[in-house]
């Protein structure tokens, strides 16, 4: 058994069967995009929204503020259970302290995880920034 696995994976001429890449960290960028009057704040998200990058993502998004706070999610390029849990953290904490929270432009897969979860119904979820801004006056 262990030299038909074997054979899967090795082959005599060049060794392993599929190339050792390295593991790219996984990580995720918080950019501040605007900020209006100090009422409302525009954070961009840009990488991987995924078990790896939630605790960072938790304590740096919890630091906010402001009244109101519009998450980009158009550069999201993968969003896991993890990432979806952080969401609702991060929109109950704000709720809590009564800062207003959305989301933006989420990405095909993004809708599909949110839409899986049954949280497209209960968080404000825009299909645009413009279109967030519009219903934060």
């Amino acid at each position: 058994m262990f030299l038909a696995c074997n054979r899967t994976l090795m082959s005599q001429k060049t060794g392993l069967r599929y190339p050792p890449w390295p593991l790219q960290p996984t990580q995720l960028d918080l950019l501040k995009q605007d900020t209006f009057n100090d009422e409302l704040v525009v954070v961009k998200l840009d990488g991987r929204l995924s078990l790896e990058t939630v605790n960072n993502y938790l304590q740096v998004m919890r630091l906010e503020t402001t009244p109101e706070l519009v998450l980009d999610m158009s550069g999201v390029k993968f969003l896991d259970s993890a990432g979806v849990g952080a969401l609702v953290q991060l929109f109950v904490h704000c709720r809590n302290k009564s800062q207003k929270f959305s989301l933006a432009a989420l990405s095909p897969q993004g809708k599909a995880a949110m839409e899986i979860s049954g949280l497209l119904k209960h968080l404000p979820v825009y299909d645009s920034v413009t279109e967030a801004l519009s219903h934060n006056p």
